[in-house]
């Protein structure tokens, strides 16, 4: 059984509707942890926040704008215990390129339609929760969201090395970028280089070897005062700079109504790429922890923490990958610590811009990457690969290896060609490999084993002896089987799946070439693994029933079942219909004239 965060090995319960869900039942004992966590949360909150305004082409305060409405919405909304909201690169990034094209070089109409843009995304992310459209996020399969992660997670690793060597920061995609930094080794700052690696090493090990250390927090304090004592920004090192002070105003930002609906489109691609990272933290974590993630829910916190966002004039927010690494690294139970973050910000924007000014751009990246680099998760791609094993290959083809090529694919995709890409890639990839595989069902030759019970013979013979030749490679047609001969004159097939207009044809034409092949006197279809059949299958069913009769072989149905039983006794001029396959082979052989079928 999965343990519950507290350890107490109860499974928690799904987040319910009410306010703040994850401090249902909370713990006092939980309350140390998730003090040290919204610290830690908060030392890589502050600076990022001003580096991901910047890249959205407003200024460094507006990434803290938001951060603080953000932090406290999606807690009172949101069903994840560790994930943090706020200013995220890639959508930091869409952002600006958003903006662009409506803003037109003016810098005080780009700040405005930046926090438009982060009103619009609130708005159909609510729409979406309260629609219940979360389901939607099923069609994003487990396998294209760990490519997604992974490559995004390398993504925000190359992005942060240049600011860690004290080197200039390349464009374009992963490879461009890795190019960039590789050309740019001769002229290392290494000053810089040094305080880096350095903060990377003491986070690390302090991970490795004193987990209740909030290392992150450590080597932020560490390098102000370097910076402070040593005077370090005077020799070379970047550090954050000049922060304005202060709250913002208040108000809905002053855009004419036709760039409200004008922004709808483009929003919408923002959300999609914000709630897909945000999802993927959210479960990383939760499945982690062992509880429970309502995508619902999680299109409402999203939504609320960007409307807050924009009403604070501030940008764009969505479940940070890198913050949420940090705050479940440090040992966050509950939102209270996105709450402790969210009081720190505050506070800094009144009293404490000052301090966060001197921190080393090294440092920050430091602890970024020492976040994002365990969701680098090669383990589990290579699970995936490994999950088609020679006997799957034999059984099932290309088809045995499809979540891997869609895991791959999408991490291709956003490596190559940036996240929205990659993601629509990835989605796009999974559904066509979902009708691959349900066009084409693996059809079971069943043989009787000592113990009376039908199984499928082609698995049984696999496990019984060694491959013969080579599986096929991916993309290459698997030769049919004709598995074992018929007994008795009886042939018994299973196909794996529900059967429908996409499937229909592919199982009578299979049915057809056993047939052809081994020429029984009967076809037995056992339809214990169908759980459904339409019509286009059923009239597929009567159809094959008159091919077979052609060649003096006839054709029961076994074991339907609820919905399949229903459809079939529809009919007209179904094969008959039989409780289980003993019955159905006992009735055919009993009614078999002698010798077998002629099918010449």
């Amino acid at each position: 059984m999965t343990s519950a965060p507290d350890g107490s090995g109860a499974r928690p319960r799904p987040a319910t509707r009410v306010l703040f869900p994850s401090l249902q039942g909370y713990r006092r004992s939980w309350l140390r942890t998730d003090v040290l966590a919204g610290l830690t949360v908060w030392a890589v909150l502050v600076p990022e926040s001003l580096a991901y305004a910047t890249i959205a082409g407003v200024p460094p305060v507006v990434g803290l704008y938001a951060a603080v409405p953000a932090l406290v919405l999606y807690a009172a909304l949101g069903s994840s215990r560790h994930l943090v909201v706020g200013p995220m690169s890639a959508t930091a990034a869409l952002s600006a390129s958003v903006v662009a094209v409506f803003a037109r070089g003016d810098a005080a109409a780009f700040v405005l339609l930046t926090s438009a843009v982060a009103l619009v995304t609130g708005v159909l992310c609510v729409l979406a929760g309260l629609a219940r459209l979360g389901f939607l996020a099923s069609f994003i399969s487990e396998p294209v969201l760990k490519g997604f992660i992974v490559g995004l997670a390398l993504i925000i690793i190359v992005g942060q090395v240049p600011a860690l060597l004290g080197v200039e920061k390349g464009a374009g995609n992963f490879f461009e970028k890795a190019a960039a930094v590789v050309s740019e080794l001769g002229d290392v700052h290494w000053l810089t280089a040094a305080l880096g690696l350095t903060a990377l090493a003491v986070v690390l090990l302090v991970k490795r070897f004193a987990p209740a250390v909030p290392g992150s927090l450590l080597v932020v304090g560490l390098g102000v005062a370097a910076v402070l004592l040593l005077r370090l920004d005077e020799n070379g090192v970047d550090v954050v700079g000049p922060i304005e002070a202060g709250l913002p105003a208040l108000g809905v930002p002053a855009v004419d109504r036709t760039t409200w609906t004008d922004l709808v489109g483009p929003a919408a691609g923002v959300m999609l790429v914000g709630f897909a990272e945000a999802l993927g933290a959210a479960k990383t974590y939760a499945a982690r922890a062992g509880y429970d993630i309502d995508p619902d829910r999680e299109l409402l916190g999203m939504g609320a923490a960007n409307l807050g966002s924009g009403l604070a004039a501030g940008m764009i927010v969505n479940g940070s990958l890198s913050k949420t690494a940090v705050n479940g690294g440090a040992g966050a139970r509950s939102q209270l610590s996105g709450l402790t973050a969210a009081a720190l910000t505050l506070v800094t924007l009144l009293f404490l811009t000052p301090v966060f000014e001197s921190l080393p751009e090294a440092v920050l990246a430091a602890v970024v990457i020492a976040a994002v680099v365990e969701l680098v998760d090669v383990r589990a791609l290579r699970r995936l690969w490994g999950l088609a094993t020679p006997r799957m290959r034999r059984l099932y083809g290309p088809a045995a290896r499809y979540d891997a090529y869609a895991a791959l694919a999408a991490m291709a995709g956003v490596l190559v060609l940036d996240t929205l890409p990659g993601l629509v890639i990835g989605i796009v990839l999974s559904m066509f490999l979902l009708l691959a595989r349900a066009s084409r069902p693996h059809v079971a030759v069943l043989v009787r084993n000592r113990d009376g019970v039908w199984v499928d013979g082609a698995r049984r013979a696999a496990r019984r002896t060694a491959p013969s030749g080579p599986a096929p490679r991916a993309g290459e047609p698997r030769a049919p089987s004709a598995g074992p001969g018929p007994v008795d004159g009886v042939l018994v097939v299973r196909p794996e799946s529900g059967l429908f207009f996409a499937n229909a044809e592919n199982v009578r034409t299979r049915v057809r070439e056993l047939v052809a092949t081994q020429r029984p006197h009967a076809v037995v279809l056992d339809a214990e693994t169908v759980p459904f059949v339409d019509s286009a299958a059923a009239e597929m069913i009567v159809t094959l029933d008159r091919d077979l009769a052609r060649v003096g072989a006839t054709l029961v149905v076994a074991r339907d079942v609820g919905q399949v039983r229903d459809v079939l006794r529809g009919t007209a001029d179904l094969p008959t219909l039989y409780p289980d396959v003993d019955t159905a082979v006992a009735a055919v052989t009993a009614s078999a004239a002698p010798g077998t079928a002629d099918t010449s």
